[in-house]
């Protein structure tokens, strides 16, 4: 009896560990219900979770312009992020510093419901380089079928708000 409890609380603690995130997949951005877009039409999120690491894949389209930038970040521990891919980047002409790395953070919030990330990202100026701070919230709503994404940027005096819904058809 006690082989099989033991067993039994090794397979219920591996598929836990193996389980897929709720927050893992393809999102696609609700435009209506999201901050402008400006400089881009279409945006896909793909976060995939492997162990601590979490990657933002963002895939972007405007007219027959795209692109695919990803981020990787880990809740076990800071990491350094070449090119950091901000969305809002194209329409705002601040992109990374050439050359730059980004200092990022991650963590889950809510038992695992909503990622927190915090970035030290070195942008071009006008004047030269600055850092812009960022603190995004991926949080998951209604039922695990929304995707609300909150961006607080120093350089800006409001969040950027993006709503996501779940794409459970292929692209």
């Amino acid at each position: 009896m006690t082989r099989f409890l033991v067993c039994l609380l090794s397979s219920v603690l591996l598929s836990s560990v193996l389980a897929a995130s709720p927050i893992e997949g393809r999102w696609r951005l609700d435009r209506t219900r999201s901050t402008a877009l400006d400089g881009w039409h279409e945006w896909d999120l793909v976060l995939t979770v492997t162990g601590s690491r979490v990657s933002l894949q963002h895939d972007m389209k405007w007219i027959r312009t795209t692109l695919s930038a990803t981020n990787t970040v880990d809740t076990a521990a800071p990491v350094e992020i070449p090119a950091f891919f901000r969305v809002e980047q194209r329409h705002m002409a601040l992109y990374p510093a050439k050359g730059g790395t980004t200092a990022a953070r991650a963590a889950w919030l809510d038992a695992g419901r909503t990622l927190r990330v915090e970035a030290d990202t070195p942008i071009e100026i006008s004047q030269g380089q600055a850092t812009m701070r960022l603190y995004c919230e991926y949080r998951l709503l209604e039922g695990d079928n929304a995707l609300l994404l909150i961006e607080l940027h120093n350089t800006r005096p409001q969040p950027l708000v993006y709503r996501f819904t779940r794409v459970t058809e292929t692209k």
